[in-house]
């Protein structure tokens, strides 16, 4: 490999490697978004059961209001985690533009172009930090939700 190839490898490198790293993320919040539908899926199969049932009493009436509580919820922490997982896909898109300019700046002789080239490597920098902002939003949704399946279940033992 020449020399000019070494380097253009190496400059392509921190691009690679954030795309890496949003690849990870993205997997973890597509896991997310599966286990919350699976979520939402059973309580609405749970709540549609207590509907069906012929006996009204204060503990069918408490679920189903807590179940129909946790939905809301639920659907709320998976627009937080649809958002993040935008917010990671984007930077993927900003890096892999970032590492085709690179490409670009090293066989095109541009005057400026590493402003071009560090905008996009920073907006990516920045969509990570967004989706990291609506992860974290995510699990403190989650927290909330446990909360309240928690509540039930105190409320059942007095």
């Amino acid at each position: 490999m020449t020399h000019t190839a070494v380097q253009l490898l190496l400059a392509m490198l921190a691009p690679g490697i954030m795309i890496l790293a949003c690849g990870i993320l993205l997997l973890g919040m597509n896991n997310k978004y599966s286990l919350i539908v699976n979520r939402i899926r059973f309580l609405k199969e749970e709540k549609q059961k207590l509907y069906g049932q012929n006996e009204t009493n204060d503990i069918k009436s408490n679920r189903i209001s807590n179940i129909e509580l946790q939905i809301s919820h639920l659907i709320h922490r998976i627009s937080m985690v649809r958002n993040a997982v935008i917010s990671y896909s984007g930077a993927i898109g900003l890096f892999i533009v970032s590492a085709i300019l690179i490409g670009i700046k090293t066989n095109v002789a541009l005057g400026g172009f590493y402003w071009i080239i560090l905008a996009f490597f920073f907006a990516g920098m920045l969509s990570i930090l967004t989706g990291i902002i609506f992860a974290s939003i995510e699990v403190w949704k989650g927290y909330r939700i446990v909360r309240i399946e928690i509540s039930e279940i105190y409320n059942d033992i007095k």
